[in-house]
């Protein structure tokens, strides 16, 4: 039958088939194939090393074979990420400035010379520095160029250096609390003093009820013509407004925070008057609009206070992306900081870590009590509560001071007031002092429940110096991210001009003009490997280093930047020479012609050291 024939030579193919498979299986195993490659790292996240001396000179002319980073992507892998600069939160900052008996700011000082104290306790003092208008000069950074037609000789690189801005000032004009006649004063000698600005200087405006602002320029007339829109810009009620019975902010707190009865029984009183024209029979109902009304002034006030102090928040945020000495000049007539302390206190921290010293001027100049109040808008108390109202208002004129005091002597800032020369208040008030010290510590066995700790600096030798420091800060509310608190710490170098040493790198730029509108600026930066501390991991040498680079232009203005991750798992041998040749990293940007800061960042992972360098660069039209 068919099925019969058909079955062997089905049987005899088999067996055929399964001979072959066999020998094929022989000969692999006397010739093994090469392994599958690995997948290769997406681009947009890993820069690969250069596998061909040719190709590396083509990315990078100016590095010399023996500095290239390793071949081996397994050793050492860049990635690339865009600029998210966001300082260090387990160290307490605290700005100092000590005075002699004639005002003058003593400039001696050394670690030991100073004591510090948390809640009573005595503190190491772990970060000590002195700074100067002096230390923060800018240098020209080492620039080489790529069509020799565009090249800058070094004193045409030392002339633009010096005109980069070195010292940013944020004016903020609190139009909030400001009366009109304190306004007029205030506007008259702002006109004086931009007229007196040195060329390096930036200045920019900014008010607390926010309805002006007038970013960082060095353009007086422009500055000028700005006061223009200072006008008083109450939040709350303005003049002519009375409330029944009328309370002021400073009696509401009396009322509400403090649980003053006798400030209750006034506006009690006052509510008789106003609402059932003296009726002492309706005293009941009296107390409950007393009441209420003390609420709503007490809202108000915090609601102005409050906006105040968002509005400072913003001017210290853009103030501190400023890279150069950083002033503050807040000009009020002060107002009640109610129970917003902490409010106060975290301004005060973040103008602290970004070097912000805080100068205050009090806008109603050399002024004496009045019993009055304002006489565009007097007061209409009865004859029964006239007196204990004027009483509070003596009490809050006089309160009114307490926070500017707080600002300017808690970031080692001056505080003018009682003193009709506005204009020259102003003149001192943008300079920063000739030498302050900043004093850090980390506190121990710190809890984190938010509470308040007082701080305390003195002198160790017994000569009477006045000295200006913070008097307190908040515990944190929450355990800070480990990687979080790394970047905010190179953040707070990023924008600094100070430059670190922890680990030794060089600054060195290139530029290659593609037109007439714009260039590409490339960061080159060497480092010594040697100085970097790596850990053993799998018999390999492992760290991870983040190069952070910023570029900003002649008014201080962030243009771009970005970070590198270099993630190291070096061999023995590439460890050797490396640490004779050192590692060369290059970060390219594009830019238009210009004169710029460069501003470079370095930080070792393993043993969280740091390296900060800075330097001007001109990129001619």
């Amino acid at each position: 039958m068919p099925q019969f024939a058909f079955a062997p030579r089905s049987f005899r193919l088999l067996i055929l088939s399964v001979v072959l498979l066999g020998f094929c299986a022989v000969l692999n195993a006397q010739n093994p194939s090469e392994p599958a490659p690995p997948p290769a790292a997406p681009p947009s996240t890993t820069a690969r090393a250069p596998s061909t001396q040719e190709e590396s000179a083509k990315q990078d002319p100016t590095k010399s074979p023996n500095a290239q980073p390793p071949s081996d992507n397994s050793e050492l892998v860049t990635r690339d990420s865009a600029a998210t600069f966001k300082v260090r939160v387990n160290l307490v900052l605290v700005r100092v400035v000590v005075r002699d008996n004639q005002g003058k700011v003593v400039t001696n000082l050394r670690r030991e010379d100073f004591q510090l104290f948390d809640n009573r306790k005595p503190q190491a003092i772990t970060y000590f520095s002195s700074e100067t208008p002096e230390s923060q000069a800018l240098r020209p950074a080492a620039t080489i160029t790529a069509n020799e037609e565009s090249a800058v000789t070094p004193e045409e690189a030392q002339i633009a250096s010096k005109k980069l801005p070195q010292r940013f000032v944020a004016v903020m004009f609190d139009d909030v609390h400001m009366s009109m006649q304190d306004t007029t004063v205030v506007r008259d000698a702002a006109t004086r003093l931009f007229g007196a600005l040195a060329p390096s200087d930036r200045v920019a405006m900014f008010s607390a009820s926010g309805q002006f602002h007038l970013p960082f320029t060095a353009d007086h007339d422009q500055l000028a013509k700005s006061l223009y829109s200072l006008v008083p810009r109450p939040t709350a009620g303005g003049p002519g407004f009375r409330d029944c019975p009328d309370i002021s902010y400073y009696q509401a707190d009396l009322i509400q925070n403090k649980s003053d009865s006798q400030a209750l029984a006034i506006a009690a009183e006052d509510a008789v008057q106003c609402a059932f024209n003296g009726d002492e029979t309706k005293i009941a109902q009296a107390n409950i609009m007393a009441q209420s009304a003390s609420v709503r002034a007490l809202n108000l006030g915090d609601q102005e206070s409050e906006y105040t102090y968002r509005h400072i928040e913003d001017a210290i945020r853009q103030l501190s992306a400023m890279p150069g000495q950083r002033v503050m000049v807040f000009v009020s007539p002060g107002f009640i900081p109610s129970t917003l302390w902490s409010e106060i206190s975290d301004l005060l921290d973040r103008a602290n870590r970004s070097g912000i010293v805080i100068n205050t001027i009090d806008a109603r100049g050399l002024y004496t009590p009045d019993l009055l109040g304002d006489i565009a808008d007097p007061p209409r108390d009865s004859s029964r509560t006239g007196g204990f109202k004027s009483s509070y208002r003596l009490s809050a004129q006089s309160a009114q001071d307490q926070v500017l005091a707080e600002f300017a002597y808690g970031t080692g800032g001056t505080y003018f007031h009682n003193r009709n020369d506005l204009d020259e208040g102003l003149r001192e008030a943008v300079a920063a002092p000739p030498l302050s010290y900043l004093l850090g510590f980390s506190p121990q066995n710190l809890k984190v429940d938010g509470r308040f700790h007082g701080l305390k600096v003195s002198l160790t030798s017994k000569q009477k110096y006045s000295i200006q420091a913070r008097n307190g800060y908040y515990a944190p509310k929450t355990i800070p991210n480990p990687v979080e608190a790394a970047k905010q710490e190179i953040r707070e170098a990023i924008f600094s001009q100070e430059e670190l040493h922890d680990v030794p790198v060089d600054l060195q730029t290139q530029f290659f003009k593609k037109d007439a509108t714009s260039a590409r600026l490339s960061v080159l930066t060497h480092f010594d490997v040697k100085s970097i501390h790596f850990r053993k991991e799998a018999g390999r040498n492992a760290d991870i280093l983040t190069i952070a680079t910023a570029i900003f232009d002649d008014n201080g203005n962030f243009v771009t930047g970005g970070e590198k991750t270099v993630q190291m798992k070096l061999l023995d041998t590439t460890y050797n020479r490396l640490s004779r040749s050192g590692l060369t990293l290059k970060s390219s940007y594009d830019v238009k012609p210009g004169t710029y800061m460069v501003r470079l960042v370095v930080r070792d992972g393993e043993g969280a050291q740091m390296a900060a360098r800075n330097g001007a660069v001109v990129i001619p039209n």
